[in-house]
């Protein structure tokens, strides 16, 4: 969080500095950042963060050395400096947190390492910009916002789908009032990840642990990033309970037996997590979100989100809109992409050819220039620690009310109490 009261005035001062420096402007030395987990997403960081101008990796970090030889083969083709490699185990990233030739690490890890690393990186005095999600339990949660309150470091969760040029529109048009009061929001993660999960031949993958052994929504930021800004959630509004259902695990026994056979032994593998997990959160402003997460059943990917207000509502699968007093027949839908065009969100405007270039929609650019905006000035990152908390804590919750029985779960107040008086800092440029 950096400061709770702060977080308003730094976001709008990190802004304010940040388009002109991510454009290689005017607003402070290079950035000096180190990556930790330099494996495919992390390699498809690094190729992004060396895109952007003012920044210098001096090292990199990874357990498997190869990984870590990809990265200084990357680095030295871009014609920079070969980085110092730090392969020894699992720890071995606290040496590279001990450099003083550093100003942030970029974190792309395995899941369950996200929380602890982060936390390490904010007590080096070093911004933490760590991949999705940040954390896997609540306790996790309350370190990452603890640590950045007690040490006055940033923590951001690297969540690009915020990012989104549609996602940025359309919190344009709710801050222009066009959806009225917001009262309802959906969103998914609806992707089929088998594969992610094990390998075509039925190798499991590192996230093919966490399906034989937890049942929740493992992936929800991808959903809610979006979603808390559209809501002001922490900044207006606080999530206050969620209750979550999971169907039954039949979808990775099934593709296996489809695809190899019924002796396969993915085909009888005791699977923990169900196919489907549907999440209901209700907000203590009288608000619900709907959150679905869906990753293994053939599927076409699409995140469903959706908002409604007392004024209209926006379906991203339909790609339209329906506005109450503005839309030209009434009660019929209308498409979304004129509005896309008049709301387009200022960093896109400024950076959206550069972000284009750097591929996975522009996201990736923009999260991480705006990133970098924020360590070059010394400012608050445009999401917080606070904010990583809200989206990471469904993985736990999610847990907790499945194993009850769907039972309502309490959510924590990572703001403690300040989400009253806080202003939205988010996007405000």
């Amino acid at each position: 969080m950096n400061g709770m009261g702060r977080r308003a005035f730094l976001g709008t001062a990190a802004a304010a500095a940040g388009l002109a420096a991510a454009q290689g402007g005017p607003g402070g030395d290079a950035a000096r950042i180190g990556v930790v987990g330099t494996g495919n997403r992390g390699r498809s960081l690094l190729g992004t963060l060396l895109s952007i101008p003012s920044v210098e990796v001096p090292a990199v970090c990874d357990i498997d050395p190869a990984a870590a030889a990809a990265a200084e083969e990357m680095l030295v083709r871009a014609g920079r400096p070969a980085p110092e490699k730090y392969t020894e185990g699992a720890t071995d990233y606290r040496r590279l947190l001990a450099r003083d030739d550093l100003d942030a690490v970029v974190i792309a890890t395995p899941w369950d390492s996200h929380a602890a690393m982060a936390v390490d990186t904010m007590r080096a005095g070093k911004y933490a910009g760590v991949e999705v999600p940040a954390a896997l339990t609540v306790d996790e949660c309350w370190s990452l916002v603890n640590t950045s309150a007690e040490t006055g470091v940033p923590c951001m969760m690297l969540e690009n789908w915020s990012f989104r040029r549609d996602n940025l529109a359309l919190l344009q048009m709710r801050r222009a009032g066009l959806f009225g009061n917001p009262v309802h929001a959906h969103c998914a993660y609806s992707h089929d990840c088998v594969e992610w999960f094990c390998t075509p031949d039925g190798k499991q993958q590192w996230r093919g642990a966490f399906m034989g052994k937890r049942n929740c929504d493992q992936y929800p930021t991808h959903s809610l990033g979006p979603v808390l800004s559209w809501l002001d959630i922490g900044c207006g509004d606080m999530f206050a309970s969620l209750t979550s259902t999971a169907t039954g695990a039949f979808g990775i026994n099934a593709h296996f037996a489809r695809k190899h056979g019924p002796d396969h032994p993915n085909a009888t593998r005791k699977i923990m997590q169900g196919d489907v997990v549907t999440t209901v959160i209700r907000t203590h402003g009288g608000k619900t979100i709907v959150v679905n997460n869906d990753m293994t059943l053939p599927r076409p990917y699409d995140n469903r989100w959706l908002l409604q207000g007392t004024l209209g509502i926006y379906d991203q699968q339909r790609a339209s809109v329906y506005l109450e007093g503005r839309s030209p027949v009434s009660h019929e839908w209308e498409p979304f992409e004129p509005y896309q065009t008049e709301f387009d969100h200022p960093w896109w405007r400024e950076m959206g050819e550069a972000a284009l270039r750097a591929g996975h929609a522009g996201t990736d650019y923009l999260v991480l220039a705006l990133f970098v905006n924020a360590v070059r000035a010394k400012a608050a990152p445009p999401l917080d620690a606070c904010d990583a908390a809200l989206m990471s804590c469904v993985v736990g919750l999610s847990e907790q009310s499945i194993a009850r029985g769907s039972a309502p779960v309490e959510c924590p107040d990572f703001t403690k109490g300040a989400w009253q008086t806080r202003k939205p800092s988010f996007g405000i440029v």
